[in-house]
């Protein structure tokens, strides 16, 4: 299949998608699983090539195929790139299923079902940093920054939102290629973003300003706050804006990132929800002070990506031109970052709860058990450790081995209720008890209305549980958000050299690094 040229879409399709059984495929485990469908990992029984296979469930869909799934199929089969996840093929089971025990599967009308197969990852960006004693280094951060970075630059270009960018919807296999995935909350924009578009999208701890302050109009823009949210929490060690419902995900923000007015932010003030949940008070800009032991240099991208005002936030072209990536120490290759055991955020939470049972059951006899344990931020300084933190053993390391991470996740969004992860004061905490369910790039959660919804967060919030998701899911998507979405997957390849770290003379970095991106 041809690659799309820059600027444009691959319109070549495959003759063959739909044409094989699910009977090329041995289910190998069940990696993921939500209220809307299932993600298997599977071998196809011909090359013996692992895959990710994500079921279409249409159990409750009164019209007949999804049409959110139609969308994302339609996008997953025109972008190709190395950042981006491989959506392989279609594949159906012509009549009833059965499970393990070879049992008919009640429950669907059709009498069959159809399957999304996806190239393979072995891990998520979130079950990854949740490994015990977990820390990235800072050429290791700006590796997957730079990656995340690419891929998003490239949907936007070829006018694609993704609307879900968050840890468990960024794959990462073991070659240490970064992958966008989960695109089932996405869809084609115009320039002029003029056109209606539903705010009920993005993870809540990652939604921007101004979907929550009910824009229907928007751009890019929406993508890169999600992107500065994963940046900080990267360098930070934990999410740093976990509310719990909108109007506190609001309040958050502006206590994060300052008030806006008219001055700082043109138009906030005719925003449909602006007067029911604008801040009583002035707050100011705190940015720099809650995160000054950043890199100057991590520092300023950060402002740039965390800005209110989405005209004057920084596109993904521009952020691949910071000077965060160019100054020392340089990104990481990817073929030189560690191996790991695989981890994905649905298996994490799963060890999570049976830790939790374990405590319990100790505390009734008695017995104390350790603490789980919390995520670490990275080295700041290449080769001094930070003052808090444990080395985690990537896998082959001869000198201690590694402990056994979280397997497959590949459901949900994450989502804050219950406890705190990270206790007040530090993030020596428990974990994250419940990040509202579990989420990651195989999507298959429920597809979104379209439109302006209803009224501002009646009842204090959309439904389902506080936070940004609920149910279990993963990055191929799978379970039930805090809105109404889908989960799915992208498009694949192996990602190219890296080539110099720094730009040669004449040209701007991009013009060097990236050729003719637009």
């Amino acid at each position: 299949m041809a690659v799309a040229g820059p600027g444009q879409l691959n319109l070549d399709e495959s003759p063959s998608w739909g044409s094989r059984s699910i009977d090329c495929f041995e289910k190998l485990e069940q990696i993921g699983e939500g209220t809307y469908g299932q993600v298997f990992m599977a071998k196809e029984t011909e090359t013996k090539e692992i895959v990710a296979l994500k079921k279409i469930r249409m159990d409750n869909e009164r019209e007949g195929f999804p049409i959110t799934a139609i969308r994302e199929i339609k996008i997953l089969k025109k972008l190709h790139h190395q950042n981006v996840i491989n959506l392989k093929e279609i594949v159906t089971s012509p009549g009833p299923e059965r499970d393990e025990q070879g049992k008919q599967i009640e429950g669907n009308k059709y009498k069959g079902s159809i399957y999304m197969v996806f190239g393979y990852m072995d891990h998520d960006l979130t079950g990854l940093s949740d490994r015990p004693a977990m820390r990235f280094s800072i050429p290791q951060v700006k590796c997957y920054m730079r990656q995340l970075l690419m891929g998003l630059h490239y949907c936007h270009i070829n006018q694609v939102l993704h609307r879900d960018i968050k840890g468990s919807n960024l794959l990462i296999d073991n070659h240490g290629i970064l992958k966008l995935a989960d695109f089932g909350l996405a869809r084609s924009f115009s320039n002029d973003h003029h056109a209606n578009l539903t705010n009920r999208v993005i993870t809540l701890w990652y939604r921007p300003p101004e979907l929550l302050l009910g824009s229907t109009q928007y751009g890019p823009a929406v993508d890169m706050w999600s992107v500065g949210c994963i940046f900080a929490e990267l360098l930070y060690g934990k999410p740093i804006l976990p509310g719990k419902n909108e109007p506190e995900q609001l309040t958050k923000i502006f206590e994060l990132c300052g008030t806006p007015d008219e001055f700082s932010w043109p138009g906030v003030m005719k925003l449909p929800w602006y007067n029911n949940l604008k801040p009583p008070r002035v707050i100011t800009r705190r940015v720099k002070e809650v995160f000054k032991h950043f890199d100057p240099h991590a520092l300023d991208l950060l402002e740039k990506m965390l800005t209110l005002d989405p005209l004057q936030r920084i596109s993904a072209k521009d952020a691949l031109d910071a000077d965060y990536f160019w100054t020392d120490p340089p990104p990481a290759e990817p073929h030189t970052l560690p191996k790991y055991e695989s981890s994905h955020e649905f298996q994490t939470k799963k060890k999570r709860q049976q830790q939790r049972q374990a405590e319990e059951a100790a505390k009734r006899q008695k017995v104390q058990h350790p603490h789980p344990h919390a995520r670490l931020p990275p080295i700041q300084h290449q080769g001094q450790p930070h003052s808090q933190i444990r080395s985690g053993q990537p896998m082959g390391n001869p000198h201690a081995p590694m402990a056994p991470g979280p397997s497959h996740h590949y459901t949900k969004p994450r989502g804050p209720g219950g406890p705190n992860r990270y206790p007040q004061g530090g993030n020596q905490g428990r974990g994250y008890p419940n990040r509202g369910g579990q989420g990651g790039g195989y999507s298959s959660g429920p597809y979104p209305q379209q439109g302006r919804g209803p009224q501002p967060y009646p009842g204090g919030g959309m439904g389902g549980t506080g936070g940004p998701s609920g149910g279990n899911g993963s990055g191929y998507g799978v379970g039930r958000p805090n809105y109404q979405q889908v989960g799915p997957y992208g498009v694949s390849g192996s990602g190219p050299g890296r080539g110099s770290n720094y730009p040669q003379q004449g040209g701007s970095r991009n013009q060097q690094q990236y050729g003719n991106w637009q």
